[in-house]
């Protein structure tokens, strides 16, 4: 081979590597919320997901989106999805893992935070196949109020075995559950939409209309939302029903920037007969913690992102050189790098923290931090995602724009979770909600805030800041000036309780104190890049 050809000075393919034992940080807050005895699960996850075989199913899943066949070869109406094996290799992993069901069944403690870990070390390497593995995780609490659908179902969703085969539910070893509630003329506004519900007796329903995203729409059953008599009501809208195809009829599927392993859709509902779940006219309160589980979902999967960046960020620059030395010993280069650690650390905290606040379910403190905090982390994790994302790709350079390279598809990937689920000012507006009409969330939060007074008294000042803040008149307009400084400093009392001193010295330095430029890779001098760096997983 000619001399031309040799190659030198590159990293070497990232693969083969166990992404939970190679993350110290998300080890430790398992530890910390309970969920110890799932170490040996997610130390054997961890090494399935960071393998090369893995890695080879997230890619082609990816490659090779899903493709729709609305009608069969004679013409007949079929709304079938195909999908590449490789994603149904992924799912029916997740699956088995209870990433769908785990904090379900019985006998488990700290089920949210084994699962969120779980769900992080999964996302990490492939995020389509999440949405469905979210949405089925999130349903039962939905389920529970209607007893008859819930004890016919429950032992359904509950089951470790993915069944992909489209046959009427009684049929299958396991199902899969989404839902779909937006149309065209409303988005987030739910009280918009047109789509309707006759009642046909007994608690059953026809439903006629259109849904403008139907993530998913393979799947088993669905959570929808449509117009009763009463009001905005929830349903439940088998795929199948009495052994024929229900009324459920995909229009499209659309060509999303990224998340393109995952079929999403429009749907048009011709008569589908579906369930009341609820009372007519309480859609909202209904679907509300699955609504919260989903939102849950998207702040662990910014997280994910976020250490993947990291991972591959710091794998690259520890394996290449520039003006004699790696780069990861340059000095400005070990500032990003730095400054990218110490924002997906404070992102994994925080999204480690909402899990074990849902283990704490029917503790009033823990239900009303819960409650706001969600929407609060939720904002800002998926607003910090994509910078770091974007940020860690360019510490690869050229390498990391093409599509070898796993950053390219993230970047694709991370605005997504700031849409899905409530964009960023329908959740900013939901914390003012919460606000006024639960006074109870504002206390418990700075409750929690209140955790780490005396630690350092730049969080002190800014706790008091937060505090000062809440218990003022509050204006639409400044809501997300107030949701990231609650952001913010919730991160840091969370660093300042539980993560390493170098990083919560500068993540309060920084962030809170304000000592950082517009961009990553602007830590004050003083700051011991190195040594955090240092902290990054290392494969």
């Amino acid at each position: 081979m000619a001399p031309t050809h040799d190659v030198f000075n590159q990293p070497p393919i990232l693969e083969d590597w166990n992404l939970y034992t190679s993350d110290q940080v998300l080890r430790d807050a398992v530890g910390r919320y309970g969920a110890g005895w799932a170490e040996p699960t997610l130390e054997t996850f961890g090494g399935v997901v960071g393998s090369r075989r893995y890695l080879d199913r997230a890619d082609r899943a990816n490659r090779f989106p899903p493709e729709l066949r609305a009608f069969d070869r004679y013409g007949h109406r079929i709304d079938e999805v195909d999908y590449h094996p490789a994603y149904h290799e992924l799912m029916a992993l997740a699956v088995e893992y209870g990433l769908h069901s785990l904090p379900e069944e019985e006998g488990y403690s700290a089920g949210h935070a084994a699962r969120a870990a779980l769900f992080l070390v999964a996302a990490e390497v492939e995020l389509g196949h999440g949405c469905p593995i979210s949405m089925t995780y999130a349903v039962l609490p939905v389920l529970r109020h209607d007893r008859e659908l819930a004890d016919e179902w429950t032992p359904r969703i509950l089951s470790r075995t993915y069944d992909p085969r489209f046959v009427p539910a009684a049929d299958k070893d396991g199902v899969i559950v989404g839902m779909t509630l937006t149309e065209k003329q409303g988005g987030s506004d739910l009280r918009a939409n047109t789509t309707t519900a006759e009642p046909i007796g007994d608690g059953w329903y026809r439903v006629t209309g259109h849904k403008w995203f139907c993530s998913a729409p393979m799947s088993d059953a669905f959570v929808i939302t449509a117009q009763a008599p009463g009001g905005l009501t929830a349903f439940w809208l088998p795929r199948w029903f009495e052994g024929r195809r229900n009324g459920f009829h995909i229009q499209r599927l659309k060509d999303k920037m990224g998340n393109r392993s995952n079929a999403s859709s429009e749907i048009e509902l011709d008569g589908a007969t579906v369930r009341r779940i609820g009372e007519e006219g309480r859609a909202v309160p209904t679907i509300a913690e699955m609504l919260h589980r989903t939102r849950f979902d998207c702040v662990v999967g910014s997280a994910a992102l976020m250490r993947r960046a990291v991972t591959e960020a710091a794998h690259h620059t520890r394996h290449r050189s520039a003006f004699g030395k790696p780069l990861i010993e340059q000095p400005l280069m070990a500032n990003v790098l730095g400054d990218l650690v110490v924002e997906s650390e404070a992102t994994l905290e925080l999204a480690m923290r909402l899990a074990s606040s849902f283990d704490g379910a029917g503790d009033p403190a823990e239900d009303a931090f819960r409650r706001i905090a969600l929407s609060v982390a939720k904002y800002w994790a998926t607003k910090r995602a994509p910078m770091v994302v974007g940020e860690a790709l360019e510490s690869l350079g050229g390498i990391g724009y093409v599509e070898e390279a796993p950053l390219a598809r993230m970047y694709r990937e991370a605005p997504l979770y700031g849409i899905w689920e409530g964009s960023g000012n329908v959740i900013c507006l939901d914390v003012l909600r919460a606000l006024d009409r639960e006074p109870e969330t504002g206390d418990a939060f700075v409750a929690e805030l209140d955790k780490a007074r005396g630690a350092d008294r730049r969080l002190d000042a800014a706790i008091d800041d937060v505090a000062a803040m809440l218990a003022a008149p509050r204006r639409p307009e400044d809501a997300r000036r107030l949701v990231e400084r609650m952001a913010v400093t919730l991160e840091a009392s969370l660093l300042a309780r539980h993560g390493a001193t170098d990083v919560s010295d500068v993540f309060i330095a920084t962030r809170v104190a304000g000592d950082h430029g517009g961009a990553f890779g602007t830590l004050p001098s003083s700051a011991p890049s190195a040594r955090i760096v240092d902290r990054a997983p290392r494969p």
